[in-house]
């Protein structure tokens, strides 16, 4: 399954969807793919109650520059297109469930 963006419109994403999740990433990074398998399922278990779309780092620099992403994976959640919480670096299934559990 791909959730990467395909053409970004960031802005357009946070603001006509109520919630989303950007998970920055890289395909080089040993943590960011071993998140990848939660990311995928929740994605799919999810989808009626957030958005949730990757962002490689690598491909969108200006963007990771804009929400100042230092290391990754980074996650930010975002609520009526405003960031609500932020993540940094691995997180378990559960805790990222309720993370979004929260954030619907």
């Amino acid at each position: 399954m791909e959730t990467q963006i395909e053409h970004l419109n960031v802005k357009s994403i946070i603001e006509n969807n109520g919630n989303v999740l950007l998970d920055f990433y890289a395909e080089w990074c040993g943590p960011c793919q071993k998140l990848l398998p939660t990311i995928h399922k929740l994605t799919d278990e999810l989808k009626d109650d957030v958005l949730i779309q990757k962002v490689d780092v690598d491909d969108y620099q200006e963007l990771a520059a804009k929400y100042s992403i230092r290391n990754i994976p980074t996650l930010i959640f975002f609520k009526n297109g405003k960031p609500v919480d932020r993540h940094t670096g691995l997180i378990t299934e559960r805790n990222l469930r309720d993370k979004i559990n929260r954030l619907a």
